[in-house]
């Protein structure tokens, strides 16, 4: 019989010569261990020193590029007229309403305090209202509430009275039935710094603990801009000190009951370690601010760095059971992993960079860092780890059989009934991938954050109690100065105002038109038969002049009016909807607005809540680009490693196939996902790969050095690479479902939906894939090939003691 020697091929004796060079290598790296211990050591602090420079970006607007469309229109109506940063207060008594003399005075005095709120530019309340009425001949114009006093009963039941009545008041800044009321606070940052935004939120904290100790039987909530920014740094410190030693409870939890190796397990623990602190001290060096997505990078990196010293140990620890010294067993263990384990690092890599074409810049971030860290993890476990392992003592014994028999007659089960097993799984997956398209896309920032984050309680409390969150702002142009008064244009923008707050997603609108009602109605003697817009252009604008010139420091109308008075602010607030429902209104408003409106039919929808209606969208584009890329590089780098197209064709099916699988069962399960699921098909990507890759570089390495058939190959496959490929995506599974603990929804689907395609991928890698190899890869009739009734398996188990 022939020999393995005899079946090389020219392309195997290069893989012998590299053999050679990886032992060399090993022998280097034993022989100067104390030195590269040392190094990479001083290396890993050097990186880590970089931390102290790490920071979180307390700003939503760090979710879209500098070139997103929806983020310049709003930056150019926030230019037009006022930025609309805010912190809003929402104060009901547990019993009765806001009516009382007590209350007003409490949120009159409130109110006052509001106004040195650091940045505080204007403040609006129920109590300094700007109410106009009729003197005489003039026109008078004053707080709702007097500023000085106590409120008296008569002037509490004068302000129920005007302000249930009152439109720019009623489901904005009261409830309508008098139980709720609000305060909110306008800012102005000036983007000097990282800690504008969390001194205004401290100091509006601060206040509002102040009233809430002197009106125990009230409710105050806390939302706003202000409080959604605060809540993404939140976000980030609660999931870095909750879920980092979670991974690491959870990740020493499962290496030791699967290594059973106290040495092996240190020498992970201590592997991940120095990639974590020097990817995160590298992030500090390059200046990147931490998000809630890029934040979850630490708990990513856990998980990902493990794999390759896994693999490492696993062949390490098998090698030491057959008789091998350690010294043998790391050289061993280096030779064969050194490739796979190269290989699966680069597709890491290039599955988190691809990230890149993502245009949300915090899943730029992710990958960026994550990446730092697959480099710096592969380059710990090929000399940190062998050198750590030649000095630390390490037990073996010869283990019952109990996994190798798994491992075993898994294979065998899959040879005797392929075509079964093929035929089985193609169902499950045509089945999965025919309820994707159920899948709806909803990014609804307030549900972002789980109960556990501040804000999302208060914000659904006040959603509850007051008005909606979400907003749809219009800058409504006349065409021409002064143009605001012209009749025309404020009769069709009152038409506008009518038909939106007929939507059914809409709980208020804010319109200029209010107040020139009032006004026409107040110049009128207060006749209510004069409840109508002005008919006369200059008399109008005379009307809102003499407004203006009464209105108060801080509560003027530039919020609402341009400079030169050609366009105002359209404002509708609206309910707890959807993402898709809010994309629905912006359509039928633009239509509306094109056969209704023609001096605005350009005009478009914006604001925070449009900008996050389209975040899935913008990136599921911009990721499809990035992960077309990575799937091309990571299938042409799979062909060139494997010299063989049949095999690289082959690899692309069990590394596209899970993370289609895991969106099917998400759809049956589920169905809404947020802009999470525009990159987990990226980064699973590059995970998934690597099991791909170590089964099938065993199964040729079966089959070109040992002259192994089919059958045979698949047998060795799983006896060699089995274990180490159940054990590192059961520790990848784990980590990735700690990461749906997150305190942030997107790091929750991000981790679960990884998990899930993880799951897929075993079944995908462990059933499909020896499968398909004997479908397609069938035997040509050799003398060199050894038949599958030989004994081709080697022993191996998962664990050493």
């Amino acid at each position: 019989m022939a020999t393995a020697q005899d079946t090389i091929n020219s392309g195997e004796k290069i893989n012998s010569a590299f053999d050679l060079k990886v032992i060399a290598f090993a022998e280097w790296v034993l022989k100067w261990r104390w030195l590269l211990i040392i190094a990479t050591l001083l290396v890993a602090f050097s990186a880590a020193s970089g931390a102290r420079f790490l920071g979180f970006s307390t700003d939503y607007r760090v979710f879209f590029s500098d070139d997103n469309p929806q983020l310049s229109a709003f930056e150019n109506l926030q230019k037009i007229y006022t930025k609309d940063d805010n912190i809003q207060f929402v104060i009901k008594p547990y019993a009765g309403d806001v009516f009382t003399p007590e209350l007003l005075t409490a949120v009159r005095d409130l109110t006052e305090k509001s106004w040195k709120t650091p940045f505080a530019t204007r403040v609006d309340s129920l109590t300094n209202f700007q109410h106009s009425y009729a003197d005489g001949d003039d026109l008078t114009v004053r707080d709702l509430i007097t500023r000085r006093g106590q409120v008296t009963q008569a002037a509490a039941d004068e302000a129920k009275a005007i302000s249930l009545t009152e439109p720019l008041l009623t489901n904005r800044l009261i409830s309508p039935n008098g139980k709720t009321v609000a305060i909110n606070i306008n800012l102005t940052l000036p983007g000097k710094s990282l800690d504008e935004g969390p001194n205004a939120m401290t100091y509006a904290r601060q206040i509002a603990d102040a009233f809430r100790n002197e009106n125990p039987n009230v409710r105050v909530a806390i939302t706003g801009l202000a409080a959604l920014n605060n809540a993404f740094s939140e976000a980030s410190l609660v999931d870095m000190e909750t879920l980092i030693p979670l991974m690491y409870g959870g990740l020493l939890l499962v290496m030791v009951i699967l290594l059973r190796s106290f040495s092996a397990t240190i020498g992970t623990i201590l592997v991940i370690g120095l990639s974590a602190v020097t990817a995160m001290g590298l992030t500090g060096w390059f200046g990147i601010l931490l998000t809630p997505p890029s934040a979850t990078a630490p708990t990513i990196i856990l998980t990902i760095a493990i794999a390759d010293s896994v693999h490492i140990l696993i062949t390490m620890l098998h090698e030491m059971r057959h008789g091998a010294s350690k010294r043998e067993a790391i050289i061993e263990s280096l030779r064969v992993n050194f490739s796979p384990v190269f290989l699966t690092s680069i597709t890491t890599m290039i599955g988190f960079l691809s990230l890149n074409f993502s245009d949300a810049p915090p899943f730029r971030d992710l990958g960026n860092i994550t990446a730092m860290c697959v480099v710096a993890a592969w380059a710990y476990s090929i000399l940190f780890l062998p050198a750590l392992m030649s000095l630390l003592p390490v037990r073996v014994k010869q283990r019952t059989a109990s996994h190798i028999t798994g491992m075993t007659r898994l294979a065998d089960f899959i040879i005797g009934k392929y075509k079964t097993v093929f035929g089985g799984m193609a169902a499950v997956v045509i089945i999965l991938v025919a309820l994707i398209p159920q899948i709806e896309l909803n990014d609804k920032f307030v549900e972002y954050f789980d109960h556990s984050i501040e804000f999302r309680t208060d914000t659904d409390f006040a959603q509850e109690n007051l008005t909606g969150v979400y907003q749809m702002q219009f800058s409504l142009t006349a065409g021409n100065e002064g143009g605001i008064s012209d009749p025309e244009y404020q009769t069709n923008m009152d038409a506008f105002k009518v038909w939106f707050a007929k939507q059914p997603e809409v709980v208020h609108v804010q319109s200029l038109t209010d107040i020139m009602l009032r006004l026409n109605k107040n110049m009128h003697g207060d006749d209510a038969a004069s409840y109508t817009l002005p008919e006369d252009r200059e008399l109008a604008a005379q009307y809102l002049l003499l407004f203006e010139m009464s209105l108060p420091y801080g509560l003027d109308l530039n919020n609402q009016i341009n400079v030169d008075k050609s366009a105002t602010r359209f404002i509708a607030t609206l309910r707890n909807v959807s993402t898709r429902e809010a994309r629905d209104l912006e359509d039928r408003a633009g239509t509306w607005l094109t056969d209704n409106f023609p001096t605005t039919a350009a005009a478009k929808a914006t604001g925070p809540f449009i900008m996050f209606a389209y975040i899935s969208q913008r990136n599921i584009e911009g990721m499809l680009t990035g992960t077309t890329v990575a799937f091309l590089l990571i299938s042409l780098l799979l062909t060139f490693a494997l010299r063989d197209l049949k095999l690289g064709a082959v690899s692309l099916v069990p590394n596209l196939v899970p993370a289609l699988m895991a969106f099917g069962i998400w759809a049956a399960f589920i169905a809404q996902v947020d802009v999470a699921a525009s990159i987990v098909v990226a980064t699973s990507l590059g995970i998934i790969v690597d099991a791909t890759v170590h089964f099938l570089s065993k199964y040729q390495r079966a089959k070109r050095q040992r002259g192994d058939d089919t059958k045979a190959a698949i047998r060795y496959a799983f006896s060699t690479v089995g274990t180490a490929l159940w054990v590192t995506s059961a520790i990848l599974i784990a980590g990735f479902a700690i990461l749906s603990l997150s305190a942030f929804r997107i790091n929750q689907e991000l981790g679960l939906l990884t998990a899930i395609t993880l799951v897929c991928a075993l079944f995908a890698d462990f059933l499909l894939l020896p499968a398909l190899l004997l479908i397609v890869d069938k035997d040509k009739k050799s003398p060199h090939t050894k038949e599958s009734t030989d004994d081709t398996s080697e022993p191996v188990t998962v664990a050493a003691e």
